[in-house]
C-alpha cells in the first residue's frame, strides 16, 4: 500500500524551501533526532535554505547526528569530489552540528565487510533514522542501490552502472576518472528510516518518477521499494511532475 504525501513546488529553489520545512518539523520536535543525508545537484538548495534558517535562529543542528547514504570507493575525505567533502562544503562546516556526529562510509576501507557491518552498527547504536533524504537517479536508483534482480537489504559494495557513472560525469574532468563502485547505505537500512523524503527536479526524471511510485515494485526500479514504505513524502518541481502526470497535489 501507498502511503505517499505529494507536495508539487514551481521551481528547484521552492523544493528546497518546502523539503526544509519537512526538515525543520523534525529537528524542532526532536533535538538529537538523526539525519539521514543525501548528495548531489538535486539537495543543494535544501541545504542552502538550512544554512539559513540557523543563522536566522530557527532551527538548531548542535544535538542532531547525521548519517550519509554513500561514498565512492578510493577517494578520500578530502578529495575534490568525495561524498564527505560535498558535505563539508555545502552543509556542516556552516552549521553548528558538531564533526563527531557526522558520519559517512570510509571510502578509503581495507576492509569493506568490516566497514559496512560497522556503519549499520552506528544507525543502531543511533537509535535509527528518524528523517531520511533520497534523491532519484534515471535508472531509479537510490543511494547508489542500482537495479538489479533483488533488493540488497544493508550496507554494502556496489559497482555502479555505466548510466550512473555518465550521470555523475559532469562532477569530474571526464568520466574515466569516475569511480567505478561505491559503498551505500542498503535497501533495508533506506527502509527501516522512521520517514522518508524525496526530493526530485527536472523533466529529465518524470519517467522514472512515474514508474518508482506508480509502477510496479521491482528490483529493476529500486525506488519503487518506497510503495511498501509507511511514510514517504515527494517534493518535485514542476517540470518532472507535469511531466510524470502526477496527480494528489497538495
Amino acid at each position: 500500500m501507498l502511503h505517499l504525501k505529494i507536495f508539487k513546488a514551481e521551481t528547484a529553489e521552492e523544493v528546497g524551501r518546502l523539503a526544509a520545512d519537512q526538515f525543520q518539523e523534525v529537528v524542532c520536535a526532536k533535538p538529537a533526532c538523526v539525519l539521514g543525508l543525501a548528495t548531489g545537484s538535486t539537495p543543494v538548495p535544501l541545504y542552502r535554505e538550512l544554512i539559513d534558517r540557523e543563522r536566522a535562529g530557527l532551527i538548531d543542528f548542535s544535538r542532531v547526528r547525521s548519517v550519509n547514504l554513500d561514498e565512492y570507493k578510493g577517494l578520500a575525505p578530502d578529495h575534490p569530489q568525495s561524498y564527505r567533502r560535498f558535505m563539508q562544503e555545502n552543509l556542516f562546516d556552516h552549521i553548528s552540528i558538531r564533526p563527531e556526529n557526522t558520519y559517512v562510509p570510509d571510502g578509503l576501507t581495507t576492509d569493506v565487510a568490516a566497514m559496512c557491518g560497522a556503519y549499520e552498527r552506528t544507525i543502531e547504536d543511533l537509535g535509527g533514522v528518524d528523517l531520511q533524504l533520497l534523491g532519484l537517479g534515471h535508472d531509479g536508483h537510490i543511494g547508489f542501490n542500482e537495479p538489479c534482480d533483488h533488493f540488497p537489504s544493508w550496507t554494502h559494495e556496489v559497482t555502479l552502472t555505466e548510466s550512473t557513472r555518465r550521470a555523475n560525469a559532469r562532477f569530474f574532468a571526464s568520466e574515466a576518472e569516475v569511480p567505478a563502485a561505491a559503498y551505500t547505505m542498503g535497501i533495508g537500512t533506506v527502509m527501516a528510516a522512521r520517514s522518508v523524503l524525496m526530493i526530485v527536479t527536472g523533466a529529465d526524471k518524470a519517467d522514472i518518477l512515474r514508474k518508482a511510485f506508480f509502477g510496479p515494485v521491482t528490483p529493476w526500479v529500486p525506488a519503487s521499494i518506497l510503495q511498501f514504505h509507511p511514510d514517504v513524502t515527494l517534493i518535485c518541481d514542476r517540470a518532472a511532475w507535469d511531466g510524470a502526470a502526477l496527480g494528489g497535489e497538495r
